[in-house]
């Protein structure tokens, strides 16, 4: 046979191929290993959306994002508009580059934890955009950083007379000196009667977050404070309709004030514990698990919520001492509220009675009830329209002697009316003024609320007619030009008012523009969100395990381990 040339020369080759196996094989890796570093390369280039956030300016926009996210989501969607949601951003924008540059506060937290605690309490409240805005831009004014002419200049006319009315409430003789009864009566008519309500709300919240933070100060000026506190500012919230702040403060005071006798009250109300849950949990599930599993009402209710609460521990000893109770005749300590929503159906009205005495019916099944304590305010309602189903229940089931529980049974109908018809009667009741001074200040009350209501309606925009969700609001107020994207310029003009620099925009543009067109759309700009929720959701988690460690672990802190672990980890975490 005749060979050619480059047959000769491969058949030559083929004994040699044992000694060429381990050089393919290098060389393999070698091209392994370039391809993985070009992979590398390529994926730096275009990081995951988490990577934003370490980018400086990224932080700024997290910051900004996540703020503005954990307010509105607690605010109540169908009144955000629009122009509440720009007035919202814009305290954002002006207030954090600021408050990240303040000293910390003289209780040891820093401006923006404060500012936006403040808000966050606003915003539970219910309170419109131009209050929680005055709440954010409060400790940057106060500071000298901004001028309420800049204020009504860059945001609007309502924030800043709000700022305005909130340094004049500030500035009301509060004195403890002055506070006997009758003056501290004629001070808290002065407040609603004179100042802008929302203000006044706003000066209470203030009032709320400095009460959590009283420790730093000398004894005898936390029971100044505190005696203020109970004569002027716990009867105020109560009177404007604000109960919990009114609860908390009362209580707070209390604490401060006579911290003996808070000792006793809080050890005899936490007693009622079984295991990890306490008593009114357990109660609460054990009447909705009844409740929800009756085959009358599952007929003729769509939804049924029962809440529990403990009565606060200054009403308590207000309790057992004024009226000399002994602790298990107090039958309000304990307490549930059952509130039942009808089906639709022709008579709703007859409905939901049918469904509140069934609900009764339930009760009595599973505890004793106290005779002389049943008042059924449904057959015969209360002057002021009040109706409900109060009982007062022996819940105890081992031999113990606990509170009685009182009950409370009522449609949603009932309930919206027993919450949005006692502004007059929480007035008269806080000892402000007689009944028909009490209704003149409830009138300048709500026509203070239309009146703010009416300005924030939403103005005109490309987004009117269009549903806005939720998590789409920051994505709309950057995308200013209303095509739908996101544009560099758009992102820089947002970035160089929070402080940072033009290239940290074109930094985060790269990173979060996953198609490479230049731009950001809605779908790119919420992963980018979802991680901003998610690391916030961890900070606030950790910070609900340190609080009930601290509790649960004493031990632990009067080492000294903690505060050494804290320095530590602060040490650690430091942002360069």
């Amino acid at each position: 046979m005749e060979l050619r040339s480059h047959d000769f020369i491969l058949h030559s080759t083929i004994p040699n191929l044992k000694t060429l196996i381990p050089i393919f094989r290098a060389s393999t890796t070698l091209l392994r290993r370039r391809i993985t570093v070009a992979c590398v390369r390529a994926s730096a280039e275009k990081e995951t959306p988490a990577t934003a956030l370490e980018q400086p300016g990224g932080k700024m926009v997290a910051e900004l994002v996540g703020a503005f996210n954990q307010l509105t989501e607690r605010m109540n969607y169908n009144v955000l508009s629009t122009s509440s949601s720009r007035i919202l951003f814009k305290a954002l924008k002006i207030s954090i580059p600021i408050l990240q540059t303040l000293p910390l506060s003289p209780d040891g937290r820093s401006p923006l934890s404060k500012a936006l605690t403040v808000a966050v309490l606003l915003a539970d409240l219910q309170m419109d955009a131009e209050v929680i805005a005055a709440g954010i831009l409060r400790e940057v004014w106060e500071a000298g950083a901004i001028s309420l002419h800049e204020v009504r200049d860059r945001i609007g006319t309502g924030t800043a007379h709000l700022l305005h009315e909130s340094l004049r409430v500030k500035k009301a003789p509060f004195g403890a000196e002055l506070l006997d009864d009758d003056n501290a009566a004629a001070i808290r008519r002065f407040c609603l009667t004179y100042y802008d309500i929302r203000a006044v709300v706003l000066d209470l919240v203030l009032r709320l977050d400095m009460m959590r933070h009283l420790d730093y100060l000398p004894r005898y000026q936390q029971k100044i404070i505190c005696l203020e506190v109970m004569k002027i500012h716990a009867p105020l919230a109560h009177a404007v309709g604000t109960y919990f702040l009114s609860l908390e403060l009362e209580d707070l005071s209390f604490r401060y004030l006579f911290p003996s006798s808070y000792l006793y009250v809080d050890t005899w109300l936490k007693r009622y514990e079984k295991g990890s849950k306490d008593l009114i949990e357990l109660c609460r599930d054990h009447l909705l698990e009844s409740l929800t599993m009756d085959p009358l009402l599952q007929t003729i209710v769509d939804n049924i919520s029962v809440k529990g609460r403990y009565k606060s521990r200054y009403s308590t000893m207000k309790k057992l001492l004024k009226d000399g109770r002994k602790p298990e005749e107090v039958n309000d300590v304990m307490g549930l509220r059952v509130v039942l929503k009808p089906k639709p159906d022709v008579d709703m009205t007859e409905v939901g009675d049918k469904a509140c005495y069934r609900a009764r019916e339930i009760v009595l099944s599973l505890w004793k009830e106290m005779p002389n304590r049943t008042k059924d305010y449904i057959a015969k309602p209360k002057a002021n329209g009040y109706r409900s189903l109060h009982m007062a229940v022996d819940v105890s089931d081992d031999g113990h002697a606990v509170p009685l529980m009182e009950v409370q049974i009522r449609t949603t109908e009932m309930d919206m009316l027993a919450s949005g018809g006692t502004a007059s009667h929480s007035l008269y009741k806080s000892g402000l003024t007689g009944p028909e001074e009490a209704k003149r200040l409830k009138a300048i009350m709500v026509a203070a609320a239309e009146l703010a209501a009416l300005r924030l309606k939403d103005l005109p925009s490309v987004y009117h007619n269009s549903e806005i969700h939720q998590k789409d609001r920051v994505f709309f107020l950057l995308d200013k030009n209303g095509d739908g994207r996101i544009s560099i310029e758009e992102l820089m003009e947002v970035m160089e008012e929070l402080g940072a620099q033009r290239e940290d925009a074109q930094e985060m543009m790269q990173l979060l523009d996953s198609n490479s067109d230049g731009s950001l759309s809605s779908d790119e700009f919420e992963s980018f969100q979802k991680q901003v929720d998610l690391m916030r959701n961890i900070d606030d988690r950790d910070e609900q395990y340190k609080i009930m460690l601290e509790e649960k672990l004493p031990i632990a802190d009067e080492s000294g381990l903690i505060q050494i672990y804290r320095k530590e980890l602060s040490n650690g975490v430091a942002v360069s």
